[in-house]
């Protein structure tokens, strides 16, 4: 059964990106491009790990991540961000947050991040 990764990111070149790496490595994918649109996907999937962008519109990454921890749902996740200090900083205490990955960053950094958390 091939492992469920959910990529979350307003822009669609990254997903596609993502998308097309992560199936190439043997995932199954799922894409959204807000952070509601990721919080929907995850109440309809089980999600083996998530690769959310922390600037999004509606609802942002860490608003996500947030709701995770309130909900008590325990998905692997690495953040993605241009600012990773910052975010290093605001999900020290978010028990999801596996990685974080700062943007632009080298595909085959995701690939062994993904792999080492799913393994």
């Amino acid at each position: 059964m091939k492992k469920k990764v959910l990529v979350v990111d307003d822009e669609h070149g990254i997903r596609l990106l993502l998308e097309d790496v992560l199936t190439n490595e043997g995932y199954h994918i799922i894409t959204a491009k807000t952070g509601k649109e990721a919080l929907d996907e995850l109440q309809k999937h089980s999600i083996s790990l998530m690769i959310i962008d922390y600037k999004l519109p509606i609802v942002d990454g860490m608003e996500v991540l947030k709701k995770l921890q309130t909900d008590k749902m325990e998905i692997p996740t690495i953040v993605m961000s241009g600012l990773v200090e910052k975010i290093a900083d605001e999900t020290k205490d978010i028990s999801n947050v596996k990685a974080i990955l700062s943007k632009p960053f080298n595909i085959a950094d995701v690939i062994i991040k993904v792999e080492s958390i799913l393994a």
